[in-house]
């Protein structure tokens, strides 16, 4: 992770001009709505010679069944077993963008689509966002907090926020995962239903101990915010609702006005940077008052997207 963080600097410093894609296109399938994904996206492949190829199933192309043995007697045209390998014969790589649908958390959390996608493809594959994890943002978070903050060890909030509806866990998961790979002390802080799969916290716990990092779980949103130095508020619905949309946001409903995160909370913090992945929803999420200020830094949050995806595509084309 560090590598790659330092290749997207180089990128951003304007130090490493290499043009790996010359002559070559990256397919970009989107089965959800994106703007700095899909943007960045674009924008990084051009800026590395290529030639970006955008498709979304059901709209821009033909709908597609991902499942195996599936009878395609209903709404869906091609399956990705043909898709991708078509898409193969034309690109170098393919990124895919797919949330997870909240319906089965047995089902979702093996990424059914990503997984299907890299099964049948020849080349590689890019995780714009999956059912559970979203690493791309995650290289851009761990990239953000070093430039803000510097080298080593920082103390790490991320907490849930209230929602007015129920939302994957992609995000949450690969930062959490990324905090630990680098060696930060993380404070994860939810209400009581909204805990993490508990595979994915075993692994945090790992790579914690590994890096010399050290994972806390707190339930009291002000006791949370005490001494951090990383503030990271994403909303996420509870694994056991799954399928239960309406359980879950009554359930949630008690949370409104606690989990947010406002001027008071901000100020039981060590000066804190204040990221969210974007977008974000003001007044719910955050108050107006902490993302314009200027412990706010998800532009450049933004931003980072850019860097950080040019070095994945650079690093994985180049070889």
């Amino acid at each position: 992770m560090s590598q790659l963080i330092d290749l997207a600097r180089l990128f951003k410093d304007g130090d490493e001009e290499s043009k790996p894609l010359a002559g070559r296109s990256v397919a970009l399938v989107f089965f959800n709505p994106s703007l700095r994904t899909r943007a960045s996206m674009q924008v990084g492949i051009y800026e590395l010679g290529g030639n970006a190829v955008v498709l979304e199933p059901g709209g821009t192309s033909w709908t597609l069944e991902h499942r195996e043995g599936a009878v395609m007697e209903a709404d869906k045209t091609e399956h990705v077993a043909e898709f991708v390998r078509v898409l193969g014969r034309y690109c170098v790589a393919i990124g895919v963008r797919s949330f997870a649908a909240l319906q089965n958390w047995e089902a979702e959390r093996t990424d059914p689509i990503l997984t299907s996608f890299a099964k049948c493809s020849e080349v590689p594959i890019i995780n714009l966002e999956s059912a559970i994890h979203h690493p791309c943002q995650a290289l851009a978070d761990m990239m953000t907090i070093r430039e803000k903050l510097g080298e080593g060890r920082k103390k790490v909030l991320l907490t849930w926020a209230w929602h007015p509806k129920p939302l994957p866990m992609a995000v949450p998961n690969s930062f959490a995962l990324a905090a630990a790979q680098m060696g930060h002390d993380l404070t994860i802080a939810h209400p009581p239903g909204y805990e993490l799969d508990d595979e994915l916290m075993g692994e945090v716990r790992r790579q914690a101990a590994g890096a010399g990092g050290r994972i806390a779980v707190e339930h009291d949103i002000d006791k949370a915010f005490a001494g951090a130095e990383v503030v990271y508020a994403k909303s996420w619905g509870g694994k056991s609702f799954y399928g239960s949309p309406e359980r879950d946001i009554s359930t949630r409903a008690q949370y409104r006005s606690r989990w947010i995160v406002d001027e008071q909370k901000m100020a039981r913090t060590k000066g804190a940077i204040f990221m969210h992945c974007l977008p974000v929803r003001r007044n719910v999420i955050v108050t107006d008052g902490v993302l314009d200020s200027a412990s706010s830094v998800v532009i450049d949050e933004a931003e980072n997207r850019l860097h950080v995806q040019k070095a994945i595509l650079a690093k994985l084309l180049s070889e």
